[in-house]
């Protein structure tokens, strides 16, 4: 029973540089934002608009920031005991109310939304807790990150029992509290910077997390319509460009920007690096929507406005957020290829902007070759050798 009951440890410095891999208990608690993105990307199908796509993104943020906090502790002070499990199972029971008040989560749900928002804070901070407890070298650390943690938890609790605006005003300084927190202990995090294996593998398998919305949004659009060899090419084509993104993706990740981090102190390239993943997985999610809703138009008529910039806004998000990716890398070959991704997103921009008038399988068939070509230019340039390994 002993090994069953064990403090939390520091899991950073031990073999840092060696392989470190996510755990079956974090692949589990990853099942439950497969069910809060899918609520996501459901609320913004509802509604295509530009109102609806702001508050697509005003629900995501506190759901990846979720699994930000989660994660990130895991990664510095995981134990597999079962305090650990069992206080993830509660943080799995936090998101699954996330994910049940995502519809109309800024309206008559949004109560029950930041109350569970705030649960899933308050676990992280009695996490912290624990771990500085047992784990004095780190605790400056997390008690930093307890207090502020606590005080944006609070904010969202207190927002539960008030009216909008007011509960919105809350909902933001609360996160801006939570993001501003990692943010602002730099003097704490040096020499406890992330494991440089472990946090790229699980960056990686939330973007495959979002990038299964996207293919559950072509199978749906297909499945509604009437099969024909019109819409099996606008399939084909939302394929490419899902493929398209975990091709420029998964090619270019490495764990270069923890190690410039740790090599050279440059705390702020991998935050950037860690925050622009938020840009990438809502543009992911918002692709797949946009797909879906092409693959719904009458394939005669003129793509609407909406859905057309739905989809090119979407993929260009994308793009920029991979250029900036490339960007935190120290490898030549990525930081060549920010220019391309920057050129490409300008390109799908100008298709949302002339495509007027356009059928929907021109709009995503042209989306679709300007993603196509990037894969294309990066074949043309040898592999990035610091790439993370394939799973065996």
């Amino acid at each position: 029973m002993k090994t069953w009951l064990q403090p939390p440890r520091l899991r950073i410095g031990e073999d840092s540089e060696g392989e470190r891999h996510a755990t079956w208990l974090e692949l589990f608690y990853d099942l439950v934002f497969v069910v809060a993105v899918s609520q996501l990307a459901h609320n913004l199908n509802d509604d295509v608009s530009l109102s609806g796509f702001c508050g697509f993104v005003v629900l995501f943020i506190p759901v990846w920031w979720s699994w930000i906090g989660t994660t990130l502790y895991a990664n510095r002070f995981d134990t597999d005991d079962i305090v650990h499990r069992i206080l993830t199972a509660m943080q799995m029971l936090a998101i699954a109310a996330l994910a049940v008040n995502v519809h109309h989560g800024l309206a008559e749900n949004a109560p029950g939304f930041a109350l569970a928002y705030a649960a899933g804070r308050a676990l992280l901070v009695f996490e912290y807790i624990r771990a500085g407890k047992h784990v004095s070298v780190a605790r400056s650390l997390t008690n930093y990150y307890a207090r502020g943690f606590a005080i944006a938890a609070l904010l969202w609790l207190i927002s539960a029992f008030v009216s909008p605006p007011l509960r919105f005003i809350l909902w933001a300084f609360g996160l801006i509290i939570d993001f501003a927190t990692p943010l602002t202990a730099r003097k704490f995090i040096t020499g406890l910077l992330p494991h440089a294996a472990h946090l790229p593998e699980r960056f990686g398998l939330f973007t495959i997390i979002v990038l299964g919305e996207a293919i559950i949004a072509v199978v749906d659009g297909v499945s509604e319509q009437e099969w024909d060899i019109g819409s099996a090419i606008a399939a084909v084509f939302g394929l490419s460009i899902a493929f398209s993104l975990w091709w420029l993706y998964f090619d270019n990740i490495g764990v270069s920007a923890v190690q410039r981090a740790r090599n050279e102190g440059r705390i702020a390239v991998l935050n950037a690096w860690l925050y622009t993943h938020l840009p990438l997985v809502i543009g992911i999610a918002a692709t797949g929507v946009g797909v879906e809703q092409v693959l719904l138009t009458e394939a005669n008529v003129a793509l609407p406005t909406p859905q057309r910039w739905l989809l090119c806004g979407a993929v260009a998000l994308c793009l920029l957020a991979l250029a900036i990716l490339h960007r935190t890398g120290t490898i030549v070959y990525c930081k060549i290829r920010t220019k391309y991704r920057l050129i490409a997103a300008v390109l799908v921009l100008l298709i949302g902007l002339i495509g007027v008038g356009w059928l929907p399988i021109v709009v995503i068939g042209s989306v679709a070759f300007v993603c196509g070509t990037q894969v294309i230019q990066d074949l043309r340039q040898s592999r990035p050798f610091t790439r993370l390994s394939d799973p065996e």
